[in-house]
């Protein structure tokens, strides 16, 4: 164990050198146009290197998977440095463009990383959700025997700050979580400061509430040496009692300042002072520093010590700044090194000037035996461990039949079609909802396919024989994971459940419902989720003011813009359920494209690359269109718009909407026809999609591609430049304003602005302008028509 712990000492000082200098060539040494400050976090770096060196290069198998803490990204992308799977062209160019990223990321680089972190807490989050799906998998017998992985998230002691961290600790609670290790770095600073007194004590108390290991890693093999000396039980009191923010300072100030301290506070124990005394400076500065979280003897042990498979939480404690100039100042978190520091620190690293980036300099160790080290440990052993799965035929999904029908009781019933088949594609559909499984129609394919869970649990209610609509019995044959009211949850699982293909190896088709205007409430984890090329389908129902009885509360207006604008999911928004049916089809096999290649020259779409699915749907019944079929039909759908009425060639008006306000589009049109000419009415699936394929087709053109055509503009095209467009849509009217645009058509845009309030949905489409005397209104205001005195009759 001597040798193998000499050798991880050369790894974590080449560690420590490479992630120092990477951050400081990107600052100070590689050009930068504008002058601003690049950044890196040196310090926050320096904290985590003993633990990532103990883990990567000793504990950490194939199977694991592993959140790395954002700022300690210098240090990963040196791991995979040394492993082969980054290049010394992308450190050079850190944080620069096309460079290794500033936190790590499963899409934008090219390192082996298992989940992309940034926006803090998340990373943590959803390891705890990974292993749930790593559960869910083994329970149906699909991971054929393989061992199960740690699900480990290397935690920054403030991002303990972010409140979605204990939402997954109470889920992670009820699911009875397994194979769970959150290692939390904790340096005692933020980056405002130093963190309050007795945290340590409170997160042991919070984790143990919910059944989880704490083990707490303080001191050192150094410190431990010395408090079994004369007069080390008084130091380690003193080290017990000393506020952070001192034992910070005293770490920047060094070994003559620990010496000072101590003989004043000490000076009654004379065995102490003697313990302080047989020192040097430097020594002493060694002690004082050798917290748990940097020795390697100590995180073996604890790491190796583990036999269980219960959620672990390590308390490991560190120094930000650790080992170099910026230790334990409380300035550290964006500090960096100034050049002088620099110099200085590589010189103590014996780094001779010209040979920073070389693998093995400054080690006491050949080049070879650093290489063989590293790709003989066992987590590397196998090289990058991504996996790819099969893709699953979807099977044909019809409409519902129902005369009046909404969209969102047309989604539950093609799912309960799916529920009693026996397709492929349908055992591998997870659903889960935080708690608002039945209020989405999600029930009936709940009540066919049943909640999972690891063990059997009883419906209750059901044995009792006390009446029910829902079969709510848990078992692991059950495809429905429940959750509680918590967004960020959804997403977080929705995220890994999405990722199994790669993670695991075994495909899902995860489906997550929820009420729309609660988007906003765990949207930075959907955006995490799509960050990371997750593959889910979100159907987000009931929506708008068309929710009309709930109140503002419970009303969406910004949802639309929202699906416009979020990268790696597309959004739709079927007015009718022959819409729904056909959108949902091609949203499963949308869910398990990984293509590459150029856009689709008739939409400029990138739709072989794949990606998420969002649908925006309503409560509210419609009246359904019947007999409509074919290509044309369904590539419109899916393309984003058709024309529900074609607008002849002189045609006056077309009023384009979104959603569920259809009937008051129709309506409309059939009133402005009668002293107007060729009226059109374009039904709008996808705003987003629309929109997404006219710039990329407005780029393609700037790039020399003269004939380049989008879909919103081969359907605009026809119009007469005099034509008047109005958009409606029961949400922000931006949505669909920027119609006007692709041809040059003056626009009259109308939607919601303002939260709405109780009443009935006739109430609330004429109090915010979107019901079919608005949309008169509108186009009576600026056409006169064949008959103006018919404008009044209309309008008043």
């Amino acid at each position: 164990m001597r040798k193998e712990l000499d050798m991880l000492h050369e790894i974590e000082r080449k560690l420590l050198w490479l992630s120092c200098w990477t951050i400081h060539n990107a600052n100070h040494l590689r050009e930068k146009s504008d002058g601003l400050k690049v950044g890196g976090h040196q310090a926050s770096s320096a904290s985590m290197v003993s633990i990532m060196t103990a883990l990567y290069f000793h504990v950490l198998r194939p199977e694991d998977r592993v959140a790395v803490k954002p700022h300690a990204s210098p240090v990963f992308h040196a791991i995979q440095y040394l492993a082969g799977n980054q290049t010394r062209a992308k450190l050079e160019a850190f944080r620069g463009y096309g460079g290794a990223q500033s936190y790590p990321s499963r899409t934008k680089d090219i390192d082996d990383v298992d989940f992309s972190t940034g926006s803090v807490g998340l990373g943590v989050g959803i390891t705890a959700f990974a292993a749930m799906i790593q559960d869910y998998l083994d329970a149906k017998g699909w991971r054929g025997g393989r061992p199960k992985g740690r699900m480990i998230a290397l935690v920054g002691d403030a991002e303990l700050d972010e409140g979605n961290v204990y939402e997954a600790l109470q889920e992670g609670w009820k699911h009875d979580l397994r194979n769970t290790w959150w290692v939390i770095d904790y340096n005692r600073q933020s980056l405002d400061g130093v963190v309050r007194e007795g945290l340590s004590d409170r997160i042991e108390a919070i984790f143990g509430a919910f059944g989880w290991d704490v083990v707490i890693l303080k001191y050192g093999a150094l410190q431990r040496a010395a408090f079994a000396e004369p007069g080390g039980e008084a130091l380690r009191d003193w080290i017990d009692t000393c506020p952070n923010a001192l034992y910070s300072a005293l770490t920047y100030q060094g070994g003559a300042a620990w010496r000072k301290r101590l003989n004043a506070d000490l000076g009654g124990n004379a065995k102490a002072l003697a313990l302080v005394e047989r020192r040097s400076d430097d020594a002493l500065q060694a002690l004082m520093c050798n917290l748990g979280g940097h020795c390697l003897e100590s995180l073996i042990e604890v790491f190796e010590g583990i036999d269980h498979d219960r959620p672990v939480a390590f308390v490991a404690y560190t120094i930000k700044g650790w080992a170099t100039p910026l230790a334990g100042h409380k300035d550290n978190h964006s500090g960096l090194m100034t050049p002088d520091q620099m110099a200085e620190f590589q010189a103590a690293m014996k780094i001779r000037a010209g040979h920073e980036w070389e693998p093995a300099e400054g080690l006491g160790i050949s080049a070879e035996t650093l290489d063989r080290a590293v790709r003989e440990s066992a987590f590397f052993a196998r090289g990058t461990r991504r996996f790819e799965a099969s893709t699953l035929p979807v099977p044909d999904l019809p409409a519902p039949a129902d005369r009046a029908i909404s969209t969102q009781a047309g989604f539950g019933k093609i799912l309960d079609v799916l529920a009693k088949g026996d397709a492929a594609l349908a055992a591998r559909i997870v659903t889960t909802s935080p708690d608002v499984t039945v209020s989405t129609n999600l029930g009936p394919w709940v009540n066919r396919r049943g909640l999972f869970a690891r063990d059997e649990i009883a419906d209750t209610f059901r044995d009792e024989r006390v009446p029910s609509a829902q079969k709510w019995r848990f078992s692991t044959n059950g495809q429905h994971i429940e959750l509680g009211i918590a967004e960020m949850n959804l997403f977080l699982l929705l995220g890994a459940a999405g990722l199994s293909h790669s993670l695991f190896g075994e495909r899902l088709l995860p489906i997550g419902t929820l009420y729309d205007p609660f988007i906003a409430r765990g949207l930075d984890a959907l955006n995490y989720a799509c960050y990371q090329d997750a593959r889910f389908l979100l159907v987000a129902t009931p929506s708008g003011v068309t929710l009309a009885p709930e109140g503002g509360a419970h009303q969406s207006i910004s949802s639309p813009l929202i699906g416009l604008a979020q990268d790696g999911i597309a959004a739709f928004e079927p007015a009718y359920v022959d819409e729904l049916a056909i959108i949902m089809a091609w949203a499963f096999d949308y869910m398990q494209r990984n293509g590459e290649g150029d856009p689709d020259e008739r939409t400029w779409l990138r739709d072989e690359t794949g990606g998420s699915v969002y649908l925006r749907l309503s409560t509210r019944t419609l009246d359904q269109p019947q007999g409509r079929a074919g290509a044309d039909f369904a590539g419109g759908v899916i393309d984003g718009a058709y024309w529900l009425r074609e607008p002849g060639p002189n045609c006056e008006v077309v009023i384009a909407y979104q959603g569920t306000v259809a009937p008051e589009a129709l309506e409309a049109a059939g009133l402005i026809g009668e002293d107007r000419r060729d009226i059109g009415v374009l039904a709008v699936t996808s705003a987003d999609r629309l929109n997404a394929g006219w710039t990329a087709a407005l780029r393609a053109r700037k790039r020399g591609n003269a004939g380049a055509m989008s879909h919103i503009e081969r359907l605009l095209a026809r119009l007469p430049r005099h034509c008047l467009l109005v958009t409606v849509i029961d949400g922000h009217p931006a949505t669909l304003a920027w119609l006007g645009s692709v041809q040059g058509h003056r626009t009259v845009p109308l939607g919601v602005e303002h939260f709405g309030q109780t009443g009935t949905i006739a109430d609330l489409y004429r109090h915010h302008g979107i019901d079919a005397a608005a949309i008169v209104s509108a186009v009576a205001e600026l056409t006169p028509g064949r008959n103006p005195a018919r404008r009044f009759a209309v309008v008043g």
